[in-house]
């Protein structure tokens, strides 16, 4: 999957982000990974509700922007981001 652009105001504050969607095989490693001007900032992983949580924030960006930047993400993506077929039980 290719990255794609992310915007986020706050406080008039404009932030442009891209995210990347990466493989998720174990748990050493986040879904989601979002960079600003080029550099990897922060990182987020599914619940199994398909919320996302913060996983890491090197770039110590603001929580709220994260929060908003989480939303945005789980719109982008209206059918789910979980990798996990889910199955109904007979």
């Amino acid at each position: 999957m290719e990255n794609y652009p992310i915007t986020i105001s706050k406080d008039k504050a404009v932030h442009h982000f891209e995210v990347g969607e990466y493989a998720h095989h174990d748990d050493t490693k986040c879904k989601f990974r979002v960079f600003e001007n080029g550099a990897f900032v922060a990182s987020f992983e599914p619940d199994a509700n398909d919320f996302l949580h913060i996983c890491q924030n090197p770039g110590g960006i603001d929580e709220e922007v994260l929060h908003l930047l989480a939303d945005k993400i789980e719109a982008h993506h209206p059918h789910g981001i979980n990798d996990n077929i889910r199955k109904l039980k007979p």
